[in-house]
């Protein structure tokens, strides 16, 4: 795993050495390990590298057997074997044994066209040193990050913003427009970002960049084609096996130890189940717990770990070491955030690197593939509720799909009503799925200031998104519709970058994601609805593959929802000094995001009744995060956790 920078600037004033270097400095814990430079009079592309195939010559940039094409590479081509022996079969020679020579050299052959043969991870840059033109690739889904923006004709690209931001010609300033898509949809829909001409390249797509500008395309797309609903049971167990089984045994593929995560879900102990199938031996497993008992889950952490007989490493965290890591973790997010649920992830990856690992497994994307989030749930029973809207029955179903949560497992049927009764038969909605859940979070805009109400002038997050649906998106049925929108805009936007890369490479860390093979995904995609929620029944294709295989209690276990506290971290006794300057009157007037009168009122509600509602601990999260991303991106330009070393610094120079 790695990160990317680079500046291409035709004119050849802005693509100095020194420039790329100061990028790669302010990443460089995604790459300890080495970096390396390609220079030439119009280009200047850089890697930092964590090493983790090819540990002796894999070093970047890299060319293809030609010279032509220069490649720096964040990420990993989990079937290179495979497509280097397709090369060799070719007459191609490579001297390294690393995935990154092979992907060039499949660029340096088929163009674009390589990346549909590509099973993988990655963000990678290509320049063609003969017609002096980039090329950059994203993912199918966005595990890995890329970055960009032009100005004044140059491009600057990278693997995280803040690296942009280390060149005086990159404004930093953030964009009222894009704040309403994060505090309704958790998170930017891309290309956008929480920064204005900051843009994020969407996953699938590719992007050229020439002396003719700037051109984007897509190469992949989640789409749903149901197959037969006469598709046997037993058949599409045999088949996701085989498929999830080879997932599994190419992200075993390192040159250094991968251990995993073993959160005590059915998706956590399925990858470390195949995991122990595949390569019987010593795993090395790690989990993270909580010392507040209605988030942790470390009773079926244990006996995972029994059953599965691993070696085990857990660490328990409490509010005040949330609060005190919270600010890095909106520095490594580059964004406000709604939820403290990234903070455990990134003291996970902590204990992970302690133990001086550098890959783990984890079971990510098997929620949104399998439908197994209560979102999809809940969809179904407001649904059948709105044939009936008057009934009081129905929506204390409701009940059932969220035991973990209180207040909602001891409510009325009024209360019921009152809280998932939002636009209950607008059933015709394409996004009725998911429209409770953006109510909720909307709550935030409630609190904005005259100035970016004034800015944003009415702009509204939920019709933009609306207009950017694929066309067949109504076609298909209303599971795939909620499994699309879960996929496609919280998991690539949210989930795989706040609680995904940037947690881990904050500590030089990879995560795999075997649930996220392309193959897995596109094979879960044209599965029946009913094998995937059956009734009210989450990932039933994935619990009757792991019966027998992993505890029966855990194939068992009603659904949690991975959460983390929030009131408590910042509103406690105990809290670090940095929560009230970032809720003072001085820090919000100058930001000028909130309403400072707004805000007050509502700590005040909270400090007197000494509770806070779901949208209550949103407005509170998402107000210290924005105030600290102003502190330390718009303010401070990178603040206190700016730069470190790059080791062992290869320079190319293209001698032209």
């Amino acid at each position: 795993m790695c990160g990317v920078a680079g500046i291409i600037d035709y004119g050849g004033k802005s693509c100095g050495i020194p420039a790329v270097e100061e990028m790669l400095r302010s990443f460089s814990y995604r790459g300890p390990d080495e970096s390396g430079i390609y220079h030439s009079a119009v280009a200047s592309i850089g890697n930092v590298r964590l090493s983790i195939i090819d540990l002796a010559t894999g070093q970047q940039p890299l060319t293809d057997v030609t010279g032509r094409y220069w490649i720096v590479f964040n990420g990993e081509i989990f079937n290179y074997i495979e497509l280097r022996e397709d090369l060799e079969a070719k007459g191609v020679r490579l001297k390294t044994q690393s995935d990154t020579e092979v992907l060039v050299n499949l660029f340096a052959l088929y163009g674009e066209k390589c990346l549909s043969l590509l099973n993988g991870q990655f963000a990678v840059a290509i320049w063609d040193n003969r017609e002096e033109k980039l090329f950059i690739a994203r993912d199918r889904v966005g595990i890995r990050p890329l970055f960009y923006t032009i100005s004044n004709g140059v491009l600057y690209f990278a693997s995280e913003i803040k690296a942009l931001f280390r060149n005086s010609e990159v404004r930093r300033e953030l964009s009222p427009e894009n704040l309403a898509q994060i505090y309704t949809f958790w998170t930017a829909i891309t290309p956008a970002t929480a920064f204005k001409d900051i843009s994020e390249l969407s996953p699938g797509h590719f992007m050229i960049f020439s002396r003719n500008g700037l051109i984007i395309k897509k190469f992949w797309d989640l789409t749903f084609n149901h197959r037969s609903s006469s598709l046997s049971l037993e058949d599409a167990l045999n088949s996701f096996n085989e498929l999830f089984a080879n997932a599994v045994r190419i992200r075993l593929r390192a040159d250094v130890e991968v251990a995993a995560y073993l959160s005590g879900g059915i998706d956590s102990s399925t990858t470390v189940a195949y995991i122990k199938d595949i390569e019987p031996g010593v795993l090395n497993t790690f989990s993270i717990g909580f010392e507040e008992k209605d988030f942790d889950e470390s009773k079926y952490q244990e006996e995972a770990v029994r059953y599965l007989n691993t070696n085990h490493r857990a660490i328990s965290c409490t509010s005040r070491e949330i609060a005190e890591t919270f600010p890095r973790v909106v520095w490594h997010s580059e964004t406000p955030l709604t939820r403290t649920a990234p903070t455990p992830m990134m003291i996970l990856s902590g204990l992970v690197r302690d133990n001086n690992i550098k890959v783990v497994i984890t079971g990510e994307g098997s929620d949104e593939i399998l439908a197994g989030y209560d979102i999809f749930r809940e969809a179904i029973i407001r649904r059948f509720w709105a044939s009936q809207p008057s009934s009081s029955l129905r929506p204390t179903l409701l009940k059932r799909i969220y035991p973990d949560i209180p207040h909602l497992r001891n409510a009325s049927p009024n209360i019921l009503k009152m809280f998932f009764g939002y636009k209950l038969e607008d059933t015709a909605n394409p996004l009725y799925s998911h429209l409770l859940r953006w109510n909720n979070s909307n709550h935030i805009k409630k609190h904005f200031s005259d100035q970016i109400r004034e800015s944003v002038n009415g702009y509204d997050p939920l019709s933009d998104l609306t207009g950017r649906l694929p066309e067949s998106f109504m076609e298909w049925s209303p599971l795939a519709r909620a499994q699309w929108l879960e996929t496609t805009v919280f998991m690539s936007g949210y989930l795989l970058s706040s609680q995904g890369d940037r947690m881990a490479m904050a500590n030089s860390v990879e995560g795999r994601y075997p649930f996220l093979d392309y193959r897995v995904i596109e094979y879960c995609s044209s599965l029946p609805d009913n094998l995937k929620l059956n009734g009210l029944n989450e990932k039933y294709l994935l619990k009757k593959l792991m019966t027998g295989r992993i505890p029966e209690s855990i194939v068992r276990r009603p659904k949690q929802p991975y959460r983390a506290p929030i009131s408590s971290v910042f509103l406690g006794k105990e809290r670090p000094d940095y929560v009230d300057e970032m809720l003072s009157e001085k820090m919000t007037r100058l930001t000028g995001i909130f309403s400072h009168e707004s805000i007050s009122a509502l700590l005040a509600k909270v400090e007197k009744t000494g509770t806070a509602s779901e949208m209550d601990n949103m407005v509170i999260a998402a107000v210290i995060s924005t105030h600290l991303v102003h502190h330390q991106f718009i303010e401070n330009n990178n603040s206190e956790f700016r730069n470190g070393p790059l080791r062992n610094l290869k320079i190319v120079e293209e001698n032209k």
